[in-house]
């Protein structure tokens, strides 16, 4: 069994909880945001593992200037940053409440320090993926990448995809549109056909819309990964709230998710259910009735018969078969017509009451 196949031994599609930098550099916000991944139902958390003096100068510009306390990006980096003990505790934090530990490095020098911490997938971020030397560094631990598309382009994705393969890794390719919120026009679900048929990989949706609904039909239409950010709160700090799900919104995600999981694993036959529901099939349907009490002789109209619940006698569609036919006995009003109950021959006028 492959690793990927081993990922996906029980669900078809993993629910990622992504922190991020939710945890504004709080090890403990972090250890609680973990445990509230577990609770909501998450199969992974994943993180972002950042080292300022690897991966940023001092010139960078804010991408959104959001912060009061940091003076610069690189000084937010620097605040974001665990050490490697830091890290390794968290890593072992996660998996003793089930979950699958995920973190994207942005440097080598990120990428050593999660190495030894077993990474089952190795999150590829969208602005990384041309990023030739992370991406060896990534490939050469063996685990499969999930590489993400946001700032990447097809030609940059082309050749992650290539390096992957060269280098005998499994992946898989996630949609992603870099805007925080995303509205719906830009959520892209067409392109997880694209990217299955143009890497024949298993594909998934990076969401950043802030709501449930992208992730429940992403898995519907055969998503191997959903991941979404995360926060405490609609009104915390940080650059991605208005892009992420509260923990009762992921909790309503997981739900939405396994809904979709149950109803994929079990395809209907048609042909079986109706055998089921044959008692229903009796009470809604339909037998032909006498409208009024009709003596024998009669000569049935169009008229004198009604079609009323429950079935189980002669169906409406024998309507025509009965009229003008005469009747062999009295039959009271909404009794039941029976075979029996006529002649042989139908009336040459067809009954004209």
């Amino acid at each position: 069994m492959s690793q990927l196949q081993s990922l996906f031994r029980h669900k078809s599609c993993l629910l990622v909880a992504e922190v991020g930098q939710a945890h504004d550099g709080s090890l403990g916000t972090a250890y609680a945001m973990v445990d509230a991944a577990a609770e909501a139902g998450a199969d992974a958390v994943k993180f972002q593992t950042h080292i300022a003096a690897e991966e940023s100068t001092p010139a960078e510009p804010w991408r959104v200037p959001f912060s009061v306390q940091d003076k610069s990006r690189y000084e937010y980096w620097k605040r974001m940053e665990f050490s490697s003990e830091m890290w390794f505790g968290l890593a072992a934090y996660a998996r003793s409440k089930g979950l699958l530990f995920l973190s994207s490095p942005f440097s080598v020098a990120a990428a050593d320090m999660l190495a030894g911490l077993d990474m089952p997938l190795w999150k590829v971020a969208s602005g990384e993926v041309a990023n030739l030397p992370l991406i060896d560094r990534m490939l050469a631990t063996g685990a499969p990448l999930l590489i993400s598309t946001g700032l990447c382009t097809i030609d940059e994705l082309d050749a992650c995809v290539a390096r992957a393969r060269s280098a005998g890794r499994e992946f898989l390719v996630l949609q992603c549109t870099t805007a925080y919120p995303c509205p719906p026009e830009k959520i892209g679900l067409n392109l997880l056909d694209y990217y299955s048929d143009r890497y024949q990989c298993r594909v998934g949706l990076s969401d950043h819309s802030g709501t449930i609904f992208p992730g429940i039909v992403a898995a519907a239409i055969g998503a191997a990964i959903v991941e979404v950010h995360v926060v405490f709160s609609k009104r915390a700090f940080g650059p991605d709230v208005s892009s992420s799900l509260t923990f009762e919104q992921l909790r309503e995600l997981a739900d939405g998710m396994a809904f979709v999981e149950r109803m994929r694993r079990h395809p209907l036959d048609k042909a079986a259910a109706v055998r089921e529901l044959e008692p229903l099939r009796h009470m809604f349907a339909r037998s032909l009735v006498a409208r009024t009490d009709l003596p024998a002789g009669t000569v049935l109209a169009e008229s004198m018969v009604a079609a009323k619940k429950p079935g189980g006698g002669m169906p409406p569609e024998r309507l025509p078969a009965i009229v003008g036919r005469t009747l062999r006995r009295p039959v009271t009003a909404d009794e039941p017509f029976a075979d029996d109950d006529f002649d042989a021959i139908a009336h040459p006028h067809g009954g004209d009451a």
